[in-house]
């Protein structure tokens, strides 16, 4: 018979083993992983329902505007920050669990910064098509489809934006570290959600309703 020594095991093919002789399981969701996940799913469903509503009822208004007048070349800029904030945020994410917060906190601020830049963006959007165009959410249904659209798209960055402003100042006070990062992981999946929600509604209503 070969002996033990001869056929050596590796310590990592060999389960890790509680007080009660259970081996233990791989690392799995949290409770909040669980709850965001949810969360987004149930906000896949709202996004679906305005973007068919959108489609749905796009040429049908009798007078216009149309979505004829809506900027692409200001919309291609807001859009180059907002998905170039996932790039920061994911880097921010990795920033905080690889090195600590000395090069999280550059990243996480930038990735506010591009959010606000979108937010503006849109604003002076908004203040073009209602002042220049008079495009208002009670114009025709474009209006109404658009505004409900894209504001509720917006509400989301905003609501991000906020979000992010607090995890910086949680992260500034010491009160999120690299040892409970679950709360900066479940704003960066909200932020990815919110910049891949983007690019439909950027397809949909400034690429094919055009």
């Amino acid at each position: 018979m070969a002996s033990a020594a001869s056929n050596p095991v590796s310590p990592s093919a060999v389960p890790a083993v509680g007080q009660h002789g259970h081996a233990h399981a791989s690392p799995s969701f949290t409770p909040a992983h669980w709850g965001m996940i949810c969360f987004l799913l149930s906000e896949v469903a709202f996004f679906s329902t305005l973007i068919v509503t959108y489609i749905t009822f796009v040429g049908r208004s009798d007078v216009g505007p149309t979505p004829a007048v809506l900027s692409l070349p200001l919309v291609i800029g807001t859009t180059i920050c907002l998905l170039s904030s996932s790039v920061t945020i994911h880097m921010a994410d990795k920033s905080l669990r690889v090195g600590g917060t000395s090069n999280f906190v550059p990243w996480w601020s930038a990735t506010i910064v591009l959010g606000a830049a979108f937010l503006l963006g849109t604003a002076y959007e908004w203040s073009q098509l209602i002042f220049r165009e008079h495009l208002t959410i009670s114009r025709n249904m474009f209006g109404t489809t658009y505004y409900t659209l894209v504001g509720f798209h917006a509400l989301h960055v905003t609501m991000g934006v906020v979000a992010m402003l607090i995890v910086l100042s949680l992260v500034l006070r010491r009160k999120l570290t690299t040892s409970n990062p679950v709360a900066i992981e479940m704003v960066s999946w909200y932020w990815h959600f919110v910049d891949g929600v983007w690019i439909v509604v950027f397809t949909v209503v400034y690429i094919w309703s055009r």
